[in-house]
């Protein structure tokens, strides 16, 4: 049966699957993914790991702990966090990167953890970037970082995976900055949100691994759960290059069971490539995908995003002519700070100076490349000009040490994210571009473009597919999980309906508040009459996008403990559905359901009690309800398992 990349690189890294079984997407998995990457956020894992009774890493090769995001705090508190860190990954034989040496993402890349054709997982939202290296890279909570500590798995539900065709060339000094500024602002009705995507087109030849890690990364901010690029000669010049590389300077990190010989890394070597260039996976010929999204690349131009947000693009001549004054400007993170990135700024602000009322900030994204940077002249370049050197490291990208944005200030910045308030002052605005655009501007002084190509509409179309009927299913059933549920539809139709509407963030921070007071307060600041209307054993049915907003795990337990037993919608935020999950909360997607309930219901009423009970036959993935029959995902044993022991952090106590 065919599959699609995504399909093939779960079904490798799934463990217990019923003998035969073809993955899908759809399917809820245990996994064993190759490494889990955490960060400064090491220390909260940590303390989970240890509240659950773990006492040693299960596997110690497969998590790696990096420390980027607050490297400038040199606070005695900050020292003391970060120490500890370090001693419990010696502790635990874990390979360690510490302050300074850089970006975790990027180390991942460059020490070959993120390896063509694996799986691996990060509690950082931006571990879509290794997609770039046809990794399929996917982000975690930290509950999951924790259970992959101490068991060697976590759980995972495949995506529904869309491909996107990249054709055509890009023109000169056009980048990858601008092709994912460009999809984001094209395709902005959540297009593929909480898909996976599948880059593929004959454009892709002639985009670099730095100029595909940048697509990848910021496919985040488009929506996506993964951005991968096929493994093609671009990827195996790369790694060959990269093996050349660390040769000559020596072995760096532990000693792993990669083929290595004697002298060579022990992740990138010449054996790995070779073996990888006879087994790396394809998506079959005729896989099916949920949509098919294309892109000319030829229409693209110097793009802005924002402010406020990633999906509102105009191009950067457009903003030149509108004077757009700008008061700091920035050159870091993981998405833009590689030495492609920095060349490009440096070729473009080389010779001139930086705008008087403009700060520019300059940060590699690891040591390595600020070290390559500088042997190149391009670091000095830009020095030069007037940029302010910060450590590799993350910073002013998520606001945290110098240069943050002040009232009222307007920054441009070659980072992935934009939201009010996160580089600085909520009445700040912050705009996104390429190195190129921020270096030209900075030194203009205003938002302008450094290359002077006619304004051209993005061309580019999208095609939804309606996949077959499916074949009836037979879902095991494990000791104790029902094989049928019966509950009367509880319908709340908001789309986007963030976790403030279903556990409002006043009680958040509340320690000892109860499983009652939750159950007390749950939907109150959606509809304050929700928790009156609610009996024992309803199904809650939501709108599109449900639980979207912080990562408040409150949100699922309150509907929980209110004795919802499970929830349906259109869609989850996908933050939602692993602190559900994780909880032993059942979610079920039901597009199809919802918009039934919709038709018969409307939008008047923010909660309808139907009074009709729906029944679920998790055998056959199927619910029936009011006369019809709807398919669902199938529950398999790694969903089952985890609503059974009431959540993940049991079933890892069980398996200690």
């Amino acid at each position: 049966m065919s599959q699609n990349l995504i399909e093939k690189i779960a079904q490798k890294f799934a463990v217990d699957l019923e003998q035969g079984h073809v993955v899908r997407s759809g399917d809820f998995l245990s996994i064993s993914p190759a490494h889990v990457m955490t960060h400064d956020n090491t220390g909260a894992v940590m303390n989970k790991f240890k509240a659950i009774g773990a006492t040693k890493v299960a596997n110690p090769r497969q998590p790696v702990y990096a420390l980027d995001h607050n490297v400038q705090d040199k606070s005695e508190t900050n020292l003391k966090k970060y120490a500890g860190i370090e001693a419990f990954a010696k502790e635990m034989g874990v390979d360690f990167y510490p302050a300074g040496r850089g970006i975790g993402h990027q180390i991942m890349c460059e020490e070959g953890y993120a390896w063509p054709g694996i799986m691996m997982v990060a509690s950082d939202s931006h571990s879509n970037m290794y997609g770039g290296l046809g990794v399929l890279g996917t982000p975690i909570v930290r509950t999951d970082a924790a259970a992959i500590w101490a068991t060697g798995r976590t759980w995972w539900q495949v995506p529904p995976v869309a491909k996107v065709e990249l054709k055509g060339l890009l023109r000169p000094g056009v980048t990858g900055k601008d092709v994912i500024i460009t999809l984001a602002g094209l395709f902005n009705q959540d297009e593929v949100l909480n898909h996976a995507i599948e880059f593929v087109g004959d454009g892709l030849a002639s985009l670099s691994i730095d100029q595909r890690l940048t697509i990848a990364n910021m496919t985040t901010e488009w929506g996506a759960l993964a951005g991968v690029f096929p493994i093609d000669t671009v990827t195996f010049d790369w790694l060959e290059a990269r093996a050349l590389s660390v040769e000559k300077r020596g072995l760096s990190g532990v000693e792993s069971d990669t083929d290595a010989n004697d002298g060579d890394s022990p992740r990138m070597n010449y054996g790995r490539i070779s073996k990888l260039k006879q087994t790396a996976p394809y998506a079959d010929p005729d896989a099916f995908y949920a949509k098919e999204l294309v892109l000319d690349l030829t229409t693209v131009e110097p793009n802005v995003s924002g402010p406020d947000n990633v999906k509102t693009m105009t191009a950067a001549k457009a903003m030149q002519k509108e004077g757009v004054k700008i008061h700091k400007a920035y050159l870091v993170s993981c998405v833009n700070s590689r030495v492609e990135d920095l060349a490009e700024a440096a070729r473009t602000i080389k010779g001139q100076k930086v705008a008087t009322h403009v700060e520019f900030y300059v940060a590699a994204a690891s040591s390595e490349v600020q070290a390559e940077s500088e042997k190149r002249g391009d670091w000095q370049a830009l020095v030069n000009a007037g940029a302010k050197a910060l450590p590799p490291g993350c910073g002013p990208c998520i606001g945290l040490g110098m240069g943050l944005l002040e009232e009222n200030e307007v920054g441009i910045s070659a980072t992935n994210r934009n939201f009010k308030g996160r580089m600085g002052a909520k009445s700040a605005k912050a705009y996104l571009a390429s190195p190129a655009v921020v270096a030209a501007s900075a030194v203009a002084g205003k938002v302008v473009s450094p290359y002077d190509y006619d304004k051209a509409q993005p061309q580019g179309d999208i095609k939804v597919n309606k996949k077959a009927a499916a074949d009836a299913v037979a879902v095991g059933i494990l000791d104790g999980f029902p094989k049928e549920l019966t509950g009367n539809i509880l319908f709340c139709h908001q789309d986007n309906l963030n976790t403030d509407g279903i556990f409002p963030g006043k009680y958040t921070y509340i320690d000892d508040f109860t499983p009652e007071q939750q159950a007390g307060v749950v939907m109150e600041n959606y509809d304050s009459a929700f928790v009156d209307m609610v009996e024992k054993g309803d199904f809650l049915v939501g709108g599109f996008n449900f639980g979207t907003g912080s990562s408040r795990e409150q949100a699922a337990t309150a509907l929980k403990y209110r004795g919802i037993s499970l929830v349906l919608a259109g869609s989850f935020s996908e933050t939602y559905k692993r602190n559900a999950i994780n909880n032993g909360f059942m979610v079920l997607e039901a597009p199809e359901l919802v918009q039934d309930l919709l038709d018969a219901h409307g939008r008047d009423a923010l909660t309808v009690p139907t009074g009709i009970k729906a029944t679920i036959d998790f055998q056959s993935a199927t619910m029936n309800y009011n006369g019809k029959s709807y398919s669902l995902s199938p529950v398999g044993a790694a969903a089952q398992e985890l609503v059974l022991t009431d959540g993940l952090e049991n079933w890892v106590k069980e398996r200690l």
